[in-house]
């Protein structure tokens, strides 16, 4: 284990609430999210776990907001409960905060995907960011973040309307727009489970277009040209090449632009990657139609 200063072992540098809301996990899953926080090298001062069920079924964010509410430190720390946070995350999540003459108001954390086998390997191309890639342009996941209550309020929360996923992109944003500013901190890291077999990633996947398309982000200042909703229309456009390029052109130039989609899809995630990408695409396909009539039939 990584040594300590005396102030950081005197906990009297920083106090952090640690945030989680907690749906239909496992007894085990939050015990083991438990021991991890509980062996930080940086102790929480409190740990507050809302149960959704309690509360109604409420939505993660909504849960997010009520422990939030009832933390009674300034610095607050969320994490998800199917992450497991490593054994120096609070330290390096919350030591922004401490540093002099460097007003922080969100520190982003970062996530390790943990795969076990050649599928979750190919999973992960899909579903999350590579260690290496996060630099000072990302924006936090709810799986390892910490900010100030006080810009939380501004923000004005976790944006309940969503309830399944994308909040945080939401709530990303709406922090950006009352000028909030953000620190990386990349070895801030939780270890994130990814999914087990092939029904586990399509819904997830249709989860994550669902989310983006009901969250109406359709240019982000920080992702630009690589905002979720602009993505999955790049998706979209694929598909109507593949059509008209068999309607005016026949099999053989339809087989051959298939067949270089299918080698793109390989040399990016491996023999799994092939597979994964048409899945990938029919499910965000389907979730972000699914998600766009569901906010026009609100707002109707």
């Amino acid at each position: 284990m990584a040594k300590i200063s005396k102030a950081w072992q005197d906990q009297s540098f920083v106090k952090a609430s640690v945030c989680v809301t907690v749906l239909n996990e496992s007894e085990e899953t939050i015990n083991k999210l438990l021991n991890a926080l509980n062996s930080q090298t940086l102790k929480p001062d409190e740990i507050i776990i809302i149960d959704a069920k309690k509360y109604k079924n409420c939505s993660r964010s909504k849960g997010r907001n009520i422990s939030i509410k009832k933390a009674k430190n300034e610095i607050i720390a969320v994490t998800d409960a199917g992450c497991l946070p490593h054994y120096n995350w609070l330290e390096k999540l919350t030591f922004p905060f401490t540093e002099k003459n460097n007003k922080v108001d969100v520190v982003a954390g970062g996530y390790e995907m943990i795969t076990k086998n050649s599928f979750q390997k190919a999973c992960s191309v899909f579903l999350g960011v590579n260690k290496k890639d996060i630099n000072s342009d990302f924006m936090p996941s709810a799986r390892s973040l910490a900010f100030t209550k006080d810009i939380w309020k501004r923000a004005g929360g976790f944006p309940e309307k969503l309830t399944e996923t994308a909040e945080d992109t939401v709530f990303n944003l709406e922090l950006l727009k009352v000028g909030a500013k953000f620190v990386v901190a990349k070895n801030a890291m939780v270890d994130w489970s990814l999914p087990k077999d092939l029904s586990e990633f399509a819904i997830s996947i249709y989860r994550y277009a669902k989310g983006d398309a009901l969250s109406g982000i359709w240019w982000h200042p920080i992702k630009k040209f690589k905002t979720h909703n602009i993505k999955i229309l790049t998706v979209f456009l694929r598909y109507l090449i593949f059509v008209l390029t068999f309607y005016y052109f026949g099999n053989l130039y339809f087989l051959s632009l298939l067949t270089l989609y299918a080698f793109w899809a390989f040399r990016k995630a491996g023999t799994w990657g092939v597979l994964l990408q048409f899945v990938s695409d029919i499910a965000g396909i389907i979730g972000f139609s699914h998600g766009i009539l569901q906010s026009s039939t609100k707002r109707n």
